[in-house]
């Protein structure tokens, strides 16, 4: 092995021949991308840039700069953690980018990858009347999207719910990463349990939605995740029913709900034929997010039980 460091570090010179020699490896190894990356080349241009110390929209004309040997031991290492470990990049470089900002991620918290973004930079439009008062991010993990949210709606003020004091300290790094501790706060909760009395204009949630058999068979990048934030039973649905039954009680009168559950959401349209989800479309890829309001909870739960 050291001998074929050292001849590696003889040969590949360049911050090209690097993220080339990266993305064959990577093939050749089978890596999964889906950590906020979905090719090789994206996935060694992000990891040979941090080892550089370089921000990620670097130009091309860094591709032909030569790199010292000590920061080539650095970017093999890096590259082979990867091979070896079959952990998301983000775990490596300790940050993951979500609605175009940064967030600090280790393996205590799922890596952010919801499309959900995409509806945050929209301003929740049409859902939303009016900016919200109080917005709830329930199992915010990093929490990428109640931060995102707030950032996005200056005057409301957000909980960052869930029930891992581990993901909960990752999160209150990226509130002071951001610097919104006065509009940001963080709720240990499982569920609504310690929420109490409390409601919301906007409740968003990507919960835990990976039914039994999609859990055992996804690749080894997704259990490197907590599998806390991954399962929920057989169907994938134990938490989203549990949020169903309870959700009413914590909007205001003209609340918003919007949940993903990913793969599940043709179980669950089934097991709750009287719920008028809506369905969301995403220009960047992504599905089963549904969006419902106050009222439509309201009149179909009743019917349901």
């Amino acid at each position: 092995m050291i001998e074929r460091r050292e001849t590696l570090e003889s040969e590949l010179i360049s911050v090209r021949d690097y993220i080339r020699w990266g993305a064959s490896r990577f093939n050749q190894a089978k890596l999964f991308m889906g950590h906020g990356t979905d090719s090789a080349w994206d996935e060694a241009v992000q990891l040979v840039l941090h080892s550089l110390h370089l921000p990620r929209d670097m130009g091309p004309e860094i591709l032909d700069a030569r790199l010292s040997l000590c920061e080539r031991k650095e970017v093999l290492a890096q590259l082979e953690r990867r091979i070896q470990e079959r952990i998301p990049a983000a775990y490596i470089t300790g940050e993951a980018w979500f609605s175009g900002l940064p967030f600090n991620v280790d393996s205590r918290v799922l890596v952010p990858r919801s499309p959900i973004a995409e509806l945050i930079e929209q301003g929740f439009e049409p859902w939303l009347k009016e900016e919200p008062a109080r917005i709830l991010d329930l199992c915010t993990g990093s929490g990428c999207i109640g931060i995102a949210c707030a950032l996005t709606f200056p005057s409301s003020q957000v909980d960052l719910s869930d029930i891992s004091e581990d993901a909960l300290a990752v999160a209150q790094s990226n509130i002071e990463r951001h610097g919104v501790d006065d509009q940001v706060a963080t709720v240990h909760s499982d569920l609504f349990a310690g929420l109490k009395g409390e409601k919301y204009d906007l409740i968003v949630s990507n919960p835990p939605y990976v039914n039994e058999d999609d859990l055992a068979s996804m690749p080894a990048e997704y259990h490197a995740e907590p599998a806390i934030g991954l399962g929920s039973g057989k169907d994938g649905l134990d938490f989203t029913r549990r949020l169903l039954a309870e959700a009413q009680s914590h909007l205001t009168d003209d609340g918003v709900l919007l949940v993903e559950v990913g793969n599940s959401w043709a179980a669950l349209d089934d097991q709750f034929p009287l719920l008028p989800f809506t369905w969301l479309e995403f220009e960047r890829g992504g599905h089963g997010v549904f969006v419902l309001t106050a009222e439509q909870l309201r009149g179909q739960m009743r019917q349901h039980h």
